[in-house]
């Protein structure tokens, strides 16, 4: 009795094990669910999802929310999104907020977007409520030397059309700063930039800066201006120093030049004290040589030793004096 008991349970838990799988393979509950929604689509579908590693809620969820919303959608279509690594229920949920946007969207459309890395479902909100980007702060200079901080927000709406192959955001926020650098430039005082700061936007806004983006500029506000540094005086100031160094880096070379001149002409002085010198050491020798030939007498001899006693006496009594 325990052992026919025992094989009953036995064969219990295999059938339910069975059903299981069966259920696994056969999603007979999600095929019914689709059917009571107005979903046309076989079991023979869902079983060959499951082979084809697609999750077959996924599919029926996203044909079931569409279907409910009024739109047609391919099971098959759906499935090679999903097989290309996309997300169908946000491209299902991106469909059915264009549609009752009436925004012209269709499935090739979305599924490109999405399949672009962009989040195509944000794109379709973005259309209908338009998104504010607040720049960070853009430093420019007007023609009067004074630096100028600036930060904008700009209102964007998302362009369908251009969100494959558009740029991003950081395209548009560097081309409204390169705007606003621009516009303050041209500006020929700072006061002229804070009395009439509406300027600087219908500028930067005419110049078309949404162009090959993903976005559509509705608006640039410019939220706050600062005054920031002179940088025309301290461009003024570093020109006085860098002046300044240059004409004493000309004097330091004037006055070199005139040390080494002075070291040439102590040099040339010397050597014409050594040739006066030498000059004096031929004088014993060519009185000498006087002497002999009879050109020259005693009485010469001492007058020339009483003229230079007397020349050093003056050139002694010349030095004590000074």
């Amino acid at each position: 009795m325990i052992s026919s008991l025992g094989l009953v349970i036995i064969w219990i838990a295999v059938a339910i094990v069975a059903l299981i799988i069966l259920l696994w393979f056969f999603p007979v509950t999600l095929w019914f669910q689709a059917l009571i929604s107005g979903v046309r689509i076989s079991l023979i579908q869902l079983v060959l999802m499951r082979w084809r590693k697609v999750p077959p809620s996924t599919i029926v969820m996203a044909m079931v929310t569409g279907t409910k919303a009024g739109l047609k959608l391919d099971a098959n279509a759906l499935e090679a999104h999903y097989l290309a690594k996309g997300n169908v229920p946000n491209v299902v949920n991106a469909l059915i907020s264009a549609d009752k946007a009436n925004i012209n969207l269709d499935f090739k459309m979305a599924a490109a977007i999405d399949l672009a890395g962009r989040d195509v479902f944000e794109a379709v909100q973005m259309s209908v409520n338009p998104k504010v980007i607040n720049t960070p702060p853009v430093t420019a200079v007007a023609k009067d030397g004074i630096q100028m901080i600036a930060k904008a927000r700009v209102t964007v709406r998302a362009n369908i059309k251009q969100l494959v192959g558009g740029a991003g955001e950081e395209t548009v926020l560097a081309r409204v700063g390169e705007g606003i650098v621009s516009s303050i430039g041209a500006s020929e005082s700072h006061k002229d930039v804070l009395e009439h700061p509406d300027s600087i936007s219908k500028v930067v806004l005419a110049k078309g800066l949404d162009a090959g983006t993903a976005f559509e500029i509705l608006s640039i506000d410019i939220a706050d201006i600062d005054i920031g540094k002179n940088i025309g005086a301290v461009l003024q100031i570093d020109q006085a120093n860098a002046d300044k160094n240059i004409a004493q880096a000309r004097a330091e070379e004037r006055r070199a030049m005139a040390v080494a001149l002075e070291q040439e002409m102590k040099a040339k002085a010397q050597e014409a004290r050594a040739q006066v010198i030498e000059a004096e050491r031929e004088i014993p020798l060519a009185m000498a040589d006087a002497f002999r030939s009879g050109n020259l007498g005693i009485m010469d001899y001492y007058r020339i030793k009483n003229i230079q006693a007397d020349t050093d006496m003056r050139e002694n009594i010349a030095k004590e004096s000074v």
